[in-house]
């Protein structure tokens, strides 16, 4: 088909613009082909671009020559048309449009690119494969639905700055190329071509350079972050996230929940005029690990964890006996209405629970205000009764437990009931509940490496009561560390940040980090502290995070642009790929391993 430039078919109207009222008048339009129609010669298109979708019609009594050319239009190819705006006939008109009382009677068209047959129809749902999808990204991102999603994050952008501008934050970039310093994962390494042998680091997160910003007397800073970490992905990870990054000077913990209740309110009203009612609860690490097993809680529904350690010291089956004589916890969950299940469904989760750590999954059915199956036997009338009275378990319930140590039995119970959230929708969609998750362990030991680690990062002021145990009993030190959760998914993370050098240093010391090697890696943080830093603190809403949970999808793949695989593959464009042997020798790079 000949292609022809726009020339004088200069746009007028949006494909989503027009309306009733616009009947009578001359327009332009352009965008893609859609879908097309032939109705016995007459010949009706949806023209389509990210505004909208409107039908444009091609007549036999009109141009024969025209007709002729747009019956040779195919899928996704560009043109541009002029004609004019007509109601359409009666019982033709589409409800489900916004354009839809209306269409363009064509009286001239240019094919601006035609195109080639599509790998996949461009329709809702769709039915590729997400690798296929990766792979013609552009294609994809023509669908209406990712369109929407895009704006959607576009909107929750913009909500988020113009609510922090109004708080009195001030926008600032960071370098993307940095010095390499530990914070937790692993770097993204850019070799210097200027300085031969040495490297720059990709951020993980703006925070060195976000606390040098307090340091300089900034007082409230905020950032769109764009952070570069090299782990392991999952459906809600990413090589490459953004995140809605705040410090503040002179802030208290409940100075940052406060500002960052109102930036999510505002967020949520703005994009989807939904009220969100502030403040959020609170709940500490040990009472969330404890109820629900987890530090990120879906609370939307019950089936807490229930801790019978003291009420089972003495009893006869060995498992549990074993797990609380050696420091651990028996737990249980009640699975309500489940005491009917056969032994092959208990089986299906107790595999589950084997392939989290599990060694098995002990079982009771409650009968008649008694146990009976699966461990029945061992548990004398006395701790069947305390049992049933702490649980509040009821005839017809299944109770499964959990023995080991306590951090397995929370991990194992948290995740099964999760499991069973999924299984029975036990989470109304409806609700968003908003919680935050305060009082970190500031260290954890690694048993492998007999050291302690941060549990975050090493920049987090530990709270004042337990300063004098960094240097004696690290384990006991508790961080002014919080989450922001929401639904079960965690959506920020933040810190009051340490401020002092002594007590940097003795965190440093805490983590194996010698004083050559903290000069090392963080010297600039250190000297900047001896300069009069103010105590600050902060936080980092997940920008991808946020769009997810707003737009209802699965995956934060779908709110980004141009995503990675799981693998951190591009599909679409190669990378990572291999470099000309003419830059790695300008690098000094040598693989010990040839690509």
């Amino acid at each position: 088909m000949k292609l022809q430039p726009m020339g004088e078919l200069a746009r007028t109207h949006t494909c989503g613009e027009l309306r009733a009222p616009d009947a009578g008048s001359t327009v332009v339009l352009a965008g893609w082909v859609h879908r097309r129609r032939n109705l016995g010669g007459l010949l009706f298109v949806d023209l389509r671009d990210r505004y909208g979708m409107t039908q444009i019609v091609f007549r036999p009594e009109g141009d024969a020559e025209l007709l002729d050319v747009a019956g040779g239009l195919g899928s996704e190819y560009v043109i541009a048309v002029r004609g004019e705006v007509g109601a359409r006939p009666e019982g033709t008109v589409n409800a489900e449009l916004k354009t839809g009382e209306v269409e363009v009677i064509v009286r001239e068209m240019k094919v601006l690119n035609d195109c080639l047959t599509p790998p996949f129809v461009l329709e809702e749902p769709i039915k590729a494969s997400d690798d296929l999808r990766l792979e013609y990204r552009y294609l994809d991102l023509r669908r209406p639905h990712m369109q929407n999603l895009l704006m959607t994050r576009h909107r929750a952008a913009k909500a988020a700055r113009d609510y922090l501008c109004d708080q009195g934050l001030i926008e600032i970039e960071t370098p993307m190329l940095a010095k390499k310093t530990p914070e937790g994962a692993r770097d993204f390494i850019v070799p210097s071509r200027v300085h031969p042998g040495k490297v720059y680091a990709l951020p993980q997160s703006p925070q060195l350079y976000k606390q040098i910003l307090m340091v300089s007397g900034f007082d409230r800073y905020f950032q769109i972050a764009r952070c570069l970490r090299d782990e392991g992905l999952r459906a809600d990870r990413q090589p490459e996230h953004t995140q809605i990054d705040i410090e503040m000077s002179f802030v208290t913990q409940d100075d940052v929940f406060a500002l960052t209740e109102g930036l999510i309110a505002s967020i949520w009203q703005e994009v989807l005029g939904r009220r969100i009612e502030t403040p959020f609860p609170r709940l500490t690490y040990a009472d969330a690990m404890a109820r629900f097993g987890s530090d990120k809680p879906d609370t939307r529904f019950g089936m807490e964890l229930t801790d019978l350690t003291d009420l089972l010291g003495d009893t006869e089956f060995r498992v549990f006996s074993s797990a609380i004589k050696s420091g651990g916890a028996v737990k249980c969950l009640v699975a309500s209405g489940c005491g009917d299940w056969s032994r092959s469904q208990i089986d299906k989760k107790e595999e589950l629970a084997k392939g989290w750590g599990a060694k098995g999954l002990a079982y009771v059915k409650v009968t008649g205000g008694a146990f009976e199956g699966g461990i029945s036997k061992f548990l004398t009338e006395t701790q069947t009764a305390a049992i049933i009275e702490r649980a509040k378990a009821v005839d017809g319930d299944l109770l499964l437990f959990g023995a080991d140590a306590t951090a397995k039995v929370h991990n194992v119970l948290g995740r099964l009931r999760l499991a069973f959230r999924d299984e029975f929708n036990l989470a109304p969609d409806d609700l968003l509940n908003l919680l935050w998750v305060t009082d970190f362990p500031m260290f954890a030991f690694n048993e492998e490496a007999d050291a302690w680690e941060a549990e975050h990062h090493m920049f987090t002021m530990p709270r004042d009561e337990d300063i004098q145990y960094l240097d004696t009993d690290p384990g006991r030190v508790l961080g002014q560390l919080y989450d922001l959760v929401l639904n079960g998914v965690e959506l920020a993370s933040g810190s009051i940040r340490i401020h002092r050098r002594d007590i940097q240093e003795q965190v440093m010391r805490v983590v194996g980090m010698t004083p050559e090697e903290a000069e090392e890696r963080f010297g600039f943080l250190l000297r900047a502290f001896d300069y009069g830093a103010p105590p600050h603190g902060g936080i980092a809403p997940g920008l991808d995070r946020i769009v997810m949970l707003l737009t209802g999808e699965d995956s934060i793949r779908d709110v980004i642009a141009f995503p990675k695989t799981y693998k951190g593959l591009s599909l679409m464009d190669g990378s990572p790929s291999v470099p000309e042997r003419e830059v790695m020798d300008e690098l000094h790079i040598t693989f010990t391993k040839e690509p």
